[in-house]
Parts: C-alpha cells; sequence; structure tokens
C-alpha cells in the first residue's frame, strides 16, 4: 500500500479519500522517496476543490492510525493562512468551507488523543479568525452557548476541557487584531465569555482547593479540575485584557478582579504551608497563581490607568514586593559562600528556577509597569476623551503619592542593590558551563531581562535612580560607602556595588568621584589574584563601558591599560566571560567623540592582537559580531595609525568569511570592517585587493543568495575601493563593471550607490565606459519616468559626465558616439518628450489649464544634459534633436528654456544653461539670433550674478567670474585620495568652471556676426528691434 504512491505518476493521481488516504501514507514513511512523492502530491492537489474537506474526512475517521490523523489536520492547519483568507491565490469554495465549519468542533470534543485536539482547536481558531464575525457570525456565539450547556449539564465532563482548549484558542487569534472592527466584536461576547469561564474556574478551584485542604479519595477529579481551572484562567486573563477598554468601569471586572486576588492569597497560602505536596499537583497549584500574576502584570503593562483604579491593586502592588523583599534574603551568593567557576563546576544549585524566585520575578515586573505608567506612559493614537484623560491623571496622581513615596522607593532601590543584583550559584554555573551564553543574556538585549531576576533588578534600579534621582542619590552614595566598610572582602556584594555604581553613572557623574574611584580601587583590583577576582574583574569593564561615555576628563591611558589586560588570555583569571565582556565594553570606551587615536597607539598592538584570538576562540554568532564590532570601531577611530595592523586584520576575516557560511550578518560586520579599513589605510589598502575583490564579487552576483542579504555592505566597500584605487585600473577592478548594469534595471533602495560607483568609474576608466555607454544608458530612459528628485538627479548627473568625458578627450568622435547612443537607447527621447510637455502644460491656463508631468527640479535637470551637448557640439545637439523630435520642436524647446531659467536657483546650473543657450549661437540659425533680446536679459543676469571682485595683486581689486576654478584656486591637497585627483582633473576641464562667462559670450556672438557677414549687417538684421533698455544693461557689461 506505501508504493501506491510511487508507481502511479503524481499528476495521475485523481483526488479520491483512497489515494489521499496512501499519499498520506507515503508522506509519513521513513523512506525519502516516498515522503518527497506523497509531498509533491499533496502540492498538486491544494488548489484542487474537495481537498480541504477530504483531509477532514480523514482527521474526523477515528479508526485511521494517529500519523495519518495527524498529517490531515497539519495539512488544514496550514491552509488555512494560505487558502482560506479573502484574497488567496485559490480560494476555497464556499460550500466546502461550509461543510469543513459544519464538522471542526465536534472533531475536536471527540478528539481522544491529545496532540490532534490541541491541532485540531488552532485549526479552528484560525478559521474564527479569518471569518467571525462578518462570514461567520454564529462561531464565538454558539461556542459560548455549548460551553455553557456542557457546564451545566456536567462540569466535569472532558467535552468541557475540549471547549475551553477550542475557546483558549479562539481568544489567543481574536485578541491579537488590530482592525476596529474585529476588536469590538471581540468586546461585545467578552461580558459572555467571563461570566461563564469564572463560574467554570470559581467551580474547578472550590472544588481542588477542597481536596487539598480536606481530602478525599477523588484525586484524579481534582487533577482534572485543576487543568481545566487553568484553562479557564488562561482565557479568563485574555478576555479581561483584550475584550475590555477600560476594565475598571465594568462591575463584573471588578468583582473577578478581587475574587482573584482573594484566590490568589488563598492559594499562596496553601503552598507556603503543605510543603510536602507531591511535583505534579505543586506544579499545577503553582501554574494558577502565575496565571493571575500575568493577569495582574497585564493589566498595568496594557490598561495602566484601569490596575491603578481597580480595587486594591496598590495593596496587591505592596504584596507582591513584600514576597520579593522577602525571597531576597535568601537570593544569591552569601557572604561564606565561596565561588567556584573554573574549578570544577560542581557549584550546588538546582538548575530549576524555584517558585519564589519566579513569582517575585514578576512582583519586579509589577514595579517596573508601575514606575513607566507615571514616568514613561505608553502613547496611544487614539484621541481621549475627557473622562480617560481624568482617569489617567488620577492614576499617575495615585500611584506617585501613594506607593511611589520616598520610604518605599528607597526600599526597594537598597534591596535592589544589596540583595537582587548579587550572583546566585545557577549563575556562577552557568558562567562556567556556557560561558558564551551566559555572558550574552546577561547584557539583557531584547526581551532577555524579562527571564532573569538580577537583569529585571537592574531595570527596575535605572528607572528609579533616574526618575527618583533627587530622592536617591544620596541614599546611594551611603549604601555604597557602607557595604565597602562593612564587607569590603564579599565579592558578590562587591560586584553588586559596583553594578549600581556603573548603571547610575550619568545621575552620580557629579556626586561620585569617579576618577578617584578608578585610581585607587578598579585598578588596583583588576590585578589582584584571587580565585574569585574574575567576577570584579567582568564588573570593572562593564563599569568603565558606563562611565567613559558620561564622564570627561578621566585617565583614558589608565583604562587602556586595564583593558588591555582584561583581554590577556594567559592571566587564568581572565577566563572567556571576563575577556568576551572586556570585548564588548571595549565598543563603549572608545566610541564616545573625546577618544583620541594618539593616546590609545601604544596599547593597540596588544589590544588588537588579543582581541582578534578572541574572534577566533569564541563560537556562538553573535558574540563574535559583538568583537567584530568592537574591532570594526577601532579601526575608523584608529584612521592611519591602523596600518601596522592590517596584515593581522585580514589574516582573521579571510578564513571567517568562509567559516561564516549562511550567518550574513556576520559576514556584514566583515564587510564593513574591511570598509574601515580601506578608508582608513587610503592607499595603503591597495595591497588587499587580492582577497577583498572576491568578497565583493560573490555578494553583488545577480543569482547569488548572499546578495540579498549583502549588497547593501559590498557596495560601500566597493565605493570604498574605487576611491584609494589609482589610475590605471586593475583588470580586476574593471571586471566588477559587469555587475553594475543588473541594479539599473530595477529603482531599488541600493540604486543611488550604483550610481555612485558608476560615476567614479567614469572618472576612473572613461573610455571603457564610454565603450560600453549603451548598456548603462539603455535602462536610465525608462527609469526617468518613474524615479523621484534625487534619484532623477543622480542619473542626469551621471550622463552630464558622460558628455563632459567625452568632450574633454578632445575627440568629437566620442561625442558624436555618445549622442547616438542617447538617441538609440531612448534615453534622450524620453527626456525631450518630458521637456515638450513641460512646454506645452505652460501654454495652457485658466479652467483648461494642466500640469507638467515633470517638476521644476526634474526640468532643471533634463535642461542640464541639453546644455551639455550644446555646449560640447551645438550642431550635434539640433541633429539628435530632429532625429528624435522632428517638427517645430527647437523653437518650443527655445521658448521653454529662457522661460525656466529664472526657476533655475543653483548658480552651476544656472551658468550651464546659459553656456548651453550661447553656444547655439556658433549654428547662425534664425531660431537662436532672433531671440536675442532674450539671449541679452539672460547674459546681464547671469553675468551680474556671477562677477565677484577679487584682489588683483596691486591694492586694488578685479571682477571676475566667482566659478571660474585654476589649478591655483583648486590646489591638491596631500591628503587628496586618488578619486578626488581624478575629479579634480575633470572638474577644471569643465565648461562651467573653465570659461570665463563674459569671454564666452563675446566669442560666440563674435562668431555670430562672422556668420551674418559683419557687424553692420548684423546690427541691421537682429539688433535694431532690441529694446533699448535692454541693450544698455547689455552694453555697461563691457563684452561687446
Amino acid at each position: 500500500m506505501g508504493s501506491f504512491a510511487i508507481e502511479v505518476p503524481a499528476e495521475a493521481n485523481p483526488l479520491t479519500n483512497q489515494n489521499l488516504y496512501h499519499v498520506l501514507y507515503s508522506a509519513t514513511s521513513s523512506d525519502q522517496q516516498q515522503v518527497q512523492t506523497g509531498a509533491k502530491q499533496l502540492q498538486n492537489w491544494e488548489k484542487e476543490s474537495g481537498f480541504y474537506s477530504s483531509l477532514q474526512s480523514l482527521y474526523i475517521d477515528l479508526s485511521l492510525p494517529v500519523e495519518i490523523r495527524y498529517l490531515a489536520i497539519i495539512q488544514l492547519k496550514n491552509a488555512v493562512d494560505k487558502y482560506w483568507r479573502r484574497g488567496a491565490v485559490s480560494v476555497v469554495s464556499k460550500n466546502e468551507k461550509e461543510l469543513i465549519r459544519s464538522r471542526s468542533l465536534e472533531g475536536v470534543l471527540n478528539e481522544p488523543d491529545e496532540r490532534l485536539a490541541l491541532q485540531s482547536s488552532i485549526f479552528l481558531s484560525k478559521i474564527i479568525r479569518s471569518e467571525y464575525p462578518r462570514e461567520w457570525p454564529g462561531a464565538v456565539p454558539s461556542l459560548i452557548s455549548r460551553l455553557q450547556s456542557t457546564w451545566e449539564e456536567a462540569s466535569t465532563s472532558p467535552r468541557l476541557s475540549r471547549l475551553l482548549l477550542v475557546l483558549l484558542h479562539v481568544i489567543k487569534e481574536l485578541s491579537t487584531a488590530r482592525l476596529r472592527g474585529s476588536q469590538q466584536s471581540l468586546q461585545a461576547a467578552a461580558p459572555d465569555i467571563v461570566n461563564i469561564l469564572f463560574k467554570v474556574f470559581t467551580g474547578d478551584t472550590t472544588h481542588w482547593l477542597g481536596f487539598l485542604q480536606t481530602g478525599g479519595d477523588d484525586e484524579g477529579g481534582a487533577l482534572e479540575s485543576m487543568e481545566r481551572s487553568i484553562l479557564a484562567l488562561r482565557i479568563l486573563r485574555r478576555v479581561i485584557i483584550a475584550g475590555y477598554e477600560h476594565p475598571n468601569r465594568e462591575p463584573a471586572v471588578c468583582d473577578i478582579w478581587t475574587s482573584l486576588c482573594a484566590r490568589f492569597a488563598t492559594i499562596l497560602g496553601l503552598i507556603n504551608q503543605a510543603s510536602e505536596m507531591q511535583a505534579g499537583p505543586r506544579s499545577l497549584v503553582e501554574e494558577h497563581l502565575f496565571q493571575i500574576a500575568k493577569l495582574h502584570l497585564n493589566m498595568a503593562k496594557d490598561h495602566a490607568a484601569a490596575f491603578v483604579l481597580l480595587p486594591g491593586s496598590l495593596n496587591l502592588a505592596r504584596s507582591y514586593w513584600g514576597f520579593a523583599r522577602q525571597f531576597s534574603h535568601t537570593y544569591g551568593m552569601q557572604p561564606s559562600t565561596p565561588a567556584k567557576i573554573g574549578t570544577d563546576g560542581d557549584v550546588q544549585d538546582e538548575d530549576e528556577i524555584s517558585f519564589s524566585e519566579k513569582l517575585s520575578l514578576k512582583g519586579l515586573l509589577l514595579l517596573r509597569a508601575c514606575s513607566k505608567m507615571v514616568f514613561n506612559p505608553a502613547q496611544s493614537f487614539k484621541y481621549p476623551r475627557e473622562e480617560d484623560k481624568k482617569e489617567k491623571n488620577i492614576a499617575k496622581d495615585t500611584m506617585r503619592n501613594e506607593l511611589l513615596t520616598v520610604e518605599f522607593v528607597r526600599e526597594v532601590m537598597e534591596t535592589l542593590v544589596t540583595r537582587f543584583f548579587v550572583f546566585t550559584p545557577r549563575d556562577l554555573k552557568q558562567w562556567e558551563e556556557e560561558p558564551d551564553e551566559w555572558e550574552r543574556t546577561q547584557e539583557g538585549a531584547g526581551d532577555d531581562w524579562e527571564f532573569s531576576i538580577r537583569t529585571c533588578s537592574e531595570k527596575l534600579f535605572l528607572d528609579l535612580i533616574i526618575n527618583h534621582k533627587d530622592d536617591l542619590v544620596t541614599p546611594l552614595i551611603n549604601v555604597i560607602l557602607a557595604a565597602g566598610r562593612q564587607n569590603a572582602n564579599d565579592v558578590f556584594l562587591k560586584d553588586s556595588i559596583y553594578a549600581a555604581i556603573g548603571l547610575a553613572a550619568a545621575v552620580l557623574e557629579k556626586t561620585f568621584d569617579f576618577s578617584t574611584f578608578l585610581g585607587s580601587t578598579l585598578s588596583q583590583e583588576v590585578s589582584i589574584q584571587r580565585p574569585d577576582y574574575n567576577i570584579i574583574r567582568r564588573r570593572t569593564a562593564i563599569v568603565l563601558g558606563q562611565w567613559l561615555p558620561v564622564k570627561d576628563g578621566l585617565n583614558r591611558p589608565l583604562v587602556y591599560e586595564i583593558f588591555q589586560h582584561l583581554l590577556d588570555q594567559d592571566d587564568q583569571l581572565n577566563d572567556e566571560v571576563v575577556r568576551v565582556t572586556a570585548g564588548r565594553q571595549l565598543h563603549n570606551v572608545i566610541d564616545p567623540f573625546e577618544f583620541a587615536a594618539g593616546p590609545f597607539s601604544p596599547f593597540a598592538p596588544k589590544v588588537i592582537s588579543r582581541l582578534i584570538a578572541l574572534v577566533k576562540e569564541v563560537h556562538l554568532p553573535e558574540t563574535k559580531l559583538a568583537l567584530l564590532q568592537t574591532l570594526a570601531l577601532i579601526v575608523v577611530k584608529m584612521e592611519s595609525l591602523i596600518g601596522p595592523f592590517g596584515n593581522q586584520i585580514l589574516q582573521l576575516l579571510e578564513p571567517l568569511w568562509v567559516q561564516a557560511g549562511e550567518e550574513y550578518l556576520l559576514k556584514q560586520s566583515i564587510l564593513g570592517i574591511l570598509t574601515a579599513l580601506v578608508v582608513s589605510l587610503q592607499a595603503g589598502s591597495q595591497k588587499y585587493h587580492q582577497l577583498i575583490i572576491p568578497l565583493i564579487r560573490s555578494s553583488i552576483e545577480p543569482d547569488s543568495e548572499s546578495r540579498t542579504y549583502l549588497l547593501e555592505d559590498a557596495l560601500d566597500l566597493w565605493a570604498a575601493i574605487l576611491e584609494q584605487t589609482p589610475t590605471p585600473a586593475s583588470p580586476e577592478i574593471i571586471a566588477l563593471v559587469q555587475y553594475l548594469i543588473p541594479m539599473f534595471e530595477v529603482a531599488s533602495d541600493t540604486l543611488k550607490k550604483a550610481l555612485e560607483i558608476t560615476e567614479a568609474y567614469v572618472y576612473l576608466i572613461p573610455l571603457e565606459i564610454l565603450a560600453n555607454a549603451p548598456h548603462f544608458l539603455t535602462p536610465f530612459g525608462p527609469m526617468l519616468r518613474s524615479l523621484k528628485h534625487e534619484a532623477n538627479g543622480l542619473v542626469t548627473n551621471l550622463v552630464e559626465l558622460l558628455i563632459r568625458s567625452a568632450d574633454t578627450l578632445s575627440n568629437v568622435g566620442a561625442v558624436q558616439q555618445l549622442a547616438s547612443t542617447l538617441l538609440s537607447t531612448t534615453y534622450l527621447s524620453i527626456l525631450l518628450e518630458g521637456l515638450h510637455d513641460a512646454y506645452e502644460a505652460h501654454q495652457t491656463t485658466g479652467p483648461n489649464k494642466r500640469y507638467s508631468t515633470i517638476d521644476g527640479i526634474v526640468e532643471t535637470d533634463y535642461l542640464s544634459v541639453i546644455a551639455r551637448l550644446a555646449v560640447a557640439d551645438p550642431s550635434l545637439l539640433i541633429s539628435a534633436i530632429d532625429a528624435a523630435l522632428p517638427g517645430p520642436f527647437i523653437d518650443q524647446l527655445l521658448d521653454e528654456w529662457f522661460a525656466h531659467m529664472d526657476n533655475i536657483t543653483h548658480p552651476i546650473k544656472k551658468k550651464l544653461s546659459c553656456l548651453g543657450l550661447t553656444s547655439l549661437l556658433a549654428t547662425g540659425q534664425p531660431w537662436i539670433l532672433s531671440r536675442l533680446q532674450l539671449l541679452m536679459a539672460m547674459w546681464t543676469d547671469v553675468i551680474t550674478e556671477l562677477l565677484e571682485d577679487y584682489d588683483d595683486g596691486n591694492g586694488g581689486t578685479i571682477k571676475r567670474d566667482c566659478l571660474v576654478y585654476t589649478s591655483e584656486t583648486l590646489a591638491p591637497l596631500e591628503t587628496d585620495s586618488p578619486a578626488t585627483t581624478r575629479s579634480r582633473q575633470l572638474t577644471l576641464a569643465d565648461p562651467v568652471h573653465k570659461y570665463d562667462m563674459r569671454d564666452f559670450v563675446r566669442e560666440k556672438l563674435g562668431m555670430a556676426v562672422q556668420l551674418c557677414g559683419g557687424m553692420e549687417p548684423f546690427r541691421e538684421k537682429w539688433v535694431g528691434d532690441i529694446d533699448e533698455d535692454v541693450l544698455k544693461s547689455f552694453g555697461d557689461l563691457g563684452i561687446f
């Protein structure tokens, strides 16, 4: 039977229950070939009518093997997201949906297997999430009704547990909805759900509490009651949080809140008294407390005002703190307990976190939520009503004045510092056995801090010391001094005190003498050779990383010496945790603006070599990444002084790249370090091109999987390489050009960087780029219609650069070939069409006025390209225009160009357009000579703007074109990169910076006069009708 699906081709199998059974059987086989065949056939059937109802038929058939039924329900569950929702590629038909819905609930209720019941519940909840309330308005009401009737008929029925399981997953799905309509639907159903759930919870809790308190012989029934009451409580918690906007305004919620608080106290007292309770029942009882604690915490986070205004909430918060404070006396290492890190790892402690610790953690999280609701309230996009604002203000004032009093926050602060900051035996065991993982969790990144008392305590302490600094600074300093006097040899307490000093750095910066503390205490203690002082060494690195960014004037060389020591692997106390922590924190030490490479240089050789060795030693990718970030920052900050360490760094990065495999974050970091190294080494980076270029190539190849993740970083490295590449370029550098072309086909996020790199290549290898211009220009034309201002400007600037490069080669053929390419690739045609559309739009007025498809900024960019062609060869431009848009367009173009001149605000762009229009005089054509008055007005305006006073060397001044550069005014600097030198050379040859506008006008006007047969014919035909004021203003320039 198992070979059937293999012998018959997958596409030849008609969809029947029998065939479906055989395919599912194949998909559950241990034979990989059968699994693949079965999976392929299932995929082929996914879009076939009746497939999902057939799957359900097999699932609800209890006579079939569990494995077959399990795969069937998994297929059904996965199908909801793909094919059930509206808008899916192949939606399940309405009739099939109705059939599936009609059998779904019974499928859960009749299911004897717990695993299948869970998956079936999730499947049904996903359908309800998709269709309730629009397509299936009765889904939730019928579920509530069924739950009510089942509870009334048989409160201990197994079906009741199944209904609760379904409702749990339905509420999970509905509570995550973000659409207002879905939220309102849940809120409408919430009162009925809460009513029946609380009845179930109360009845079952009363039953099992009675059993535990008085005994009996129905232990199985008590355990079932516990499991049901937990399910009811899990649902109740979610419904109260997600089903009410203002829970405190609902009498039913207030009653339930009060009752749950009372139950909480009862159950907690029972646990404290029943020390010999078996592990199974005890864990179920404890779970009730955790679920109620989650409700308290969720309410404080999601409904802050409601939490404060619900009955007894402030006393509840105080009770949580009382429990946590009592637990603090047994938390952490005691002064008499020796630390055993780095020995045999036999620290006496259980891996499991105790109930008291878990509940104390909930208390600390609740206190942090209370602090945040006063000082960092959650922002809402909803417009608050007057009643909402009033409640919020009352809640804040109540919390501040009645809970977070000076005495209370001082007590909390002292307990956190002296009790909860202390290491536990479990910490020491994990330090030794899993140093990488344990060190990472201590960073408190993400939500890790929510699962550890110590890291959560640090977050809470930070909140308190910042928001109550006026009340807590002096008590904190007193705690620090008292601990130092009374328990000078208690390493664990000392570590916790130092943790407080570090966390409070920004607050203590003006009141605590850290400079003295650094010189007299920290610098001495890192050299102490005691088995437990690696704890102090780790903390020293953290404290320095916290203080250096906020405190000026510290002894930085001493700090560098400490880190050099902490990174020394030869010192046995510097275990992996100490060195990794030092490597991380060194980033914070080096990052501040005050860092100077000079004082760090004497320590750099050992620090860098030890950091590199540490990167090789650690295994966790996140840790490697953090250390590489520190190394990258050193490269950046050291600038040219990093040169002697280039070989060392490259010897680390080359094998690390191979080892990284698909760890793309690591590869991104490697590319970042290489970029920083190239920038810092400048010309000295050329010797590393042989290593770097293959990495760039593998990261940008179009078919490479890594391209998706590494392209942006690879382009940054590529650009840095080109900046430092001398002329002539190596074949390897030139070979990379081919990978630029695919980046122009789509207006992607990397287009800007790709255009910048292409520009760098135009400077570097102009002949090769011009020879391959068609490949670059082909995608540019269509892009003009869709690009935004900035990207459009980059494209037109690149085309301008190509024209300048061709013109600079003093090769008429190069400009002609480029113009031909601009035509053949439609770039010029699309550009001229845009200008033509602008002209026509500007001819419309009144009700019929329309707006151009290109705005003023884009039009300026387009005209700049036309101006470049005009300056290079005006006759060639006219021929290209006639070929692209034959007819009277030249007159329309000139009218639009002159009209647009006043909108060009950039001096270089304006002078370029003036040069372009002036160059057209060399054609001697009437269409330009007839606009001599417009030309003269333009010349007067532009030249007046360009002329500035300069020293003539004889104590006087002389008027000169401010945009004309010479080799003296644009003198090279010693720090110039090869790319900067190439750019300067082309800039000096740019007509905008080469020609004085007055001389250029004089020359082109003289050419026009000659073409007209001399001055008299010129005056008679073209000058006679010019306005006298325009003529006089132009004459005052002394040009002609």
